[in-house]
């Protein structure tokens, strides 16, 4: 599932290919891929409007129009297709052994988005303005932001009951860790995911912070190099196992003791942590 540093990596690379250009078209192949709106409210609220910027809160990408916004979120295995003009797309999307699974696309005057997710968790979803976009309203301070620091999260933390998993987890709370990094990150500084996330004390809470900046970073770096293809529906991030000492290492040495990583559910989610060297 894309997180922080996946969609940071698209938002970087899709910008240079869409911002200044016009949204000449809507076109909707799946229209779940929209609900709850219906295809003809978010064509009249995109078709004619320029694309200021791309930018990113959360795990969430946004297009920036001239009025209102694009928001994507791609879930578990959503993915952005690039097509050189509608002809192509018409030609390719979900047209027999090779075709290309589309939902839906934004016709620009040079090329063609796609929105794609063949599972139909993704969602693409068009706002008038920033203020009735609800993501933006609901979601916490994003991990990347400045005023995201080792004080800000301990005052964070010492409002909830929760366990530290359950607590990362929480979009309002940090936006942008998902299962992985969160999992990478209590690692990291040596933290047991059921731990209450108010028994941290600042020393604790500032090695958390630490971890989470740490961890994204590489991450990013890993997800921009090489940088994502949108030319290549099969694309996806390489690399990104070269880094994890956590997550999907199940009965694996840890990196630190050589003891085996263990697996858990926390919150429905599986978790991943070494019981001897995390506290």
């Amino acid at each position: 599932m894309p997180e922080l540093p996946e969609v940071e990596a698209v938002a970087r690379a899709l910008r240079p290919l869409v911002k200044g250009q016009r949204i000449r078209c809507l076109h909707v192949f799946h229209a779940i891929a929209l609900k709850p709106q219906l295809p003809a409210h978010a064509a009249g609220l995109v078709e004619g409007q320029r694309v200021q910027d791309v930018f990113r809160r959360g795990k969430y990408l946004f297009l920036q129009m001239d009025r209102g916004l694009v928001v994507m979120h791609f879930r578990f295995d959503g993915q952005l297709i690039w097509f050189r003009s509608a002809k192509e797309l018409l030609e390719r999307a979900n047209a027999g052994e090779d075709g290309v699974h589309v939902d839906v696309a934004l016709e620009f005057g040079k090329g063609v988005l796609a929105f794609a997710d063949r599972r139909h968790f993704g969602r693409v979803h068009a706002w008038e303005s920033e203020a009735e976009c609800p993501p933006l309203r609901k979601l916490g301070m994003d991990a990347f932001a400045s005023g995201f620091t080792a004080r800000e999260l301990h005052d964070r933390l010492s409002r909830s009951k929760r366990p530290l998993k359950e607590f990362l987890l929480d979009q309002t709370r940090v936006a942008g860790i998902g299962n992985i990094y969160s999992s990478e990150a209590l690692w990291h500084a040596r933290l047991d995911p059921r731990r209450r996330a108010d028994s941290l004390d600042r020393k604790k809470s500032a090695k958390l912070h630490k971890a989470i900046v740490y961890v994204l970073r590489r991450a990013l770096e890993c997800c921009e190099d090489p940088a994502p293809d949108f030319h290549d529906p099969k694309w996806w991030f390489q690399g990104l196992e070269k880094i994890l000492r956590a997550y999907q290492r199940e009965d694996l040495p840890c990196r630190r003791c050589r003891r085996p990583i263990v697996r858990m559910e926390q919150g429905g989610r599986s978790t991943y942590y070494c019981e001897h060297c995390q506290k």
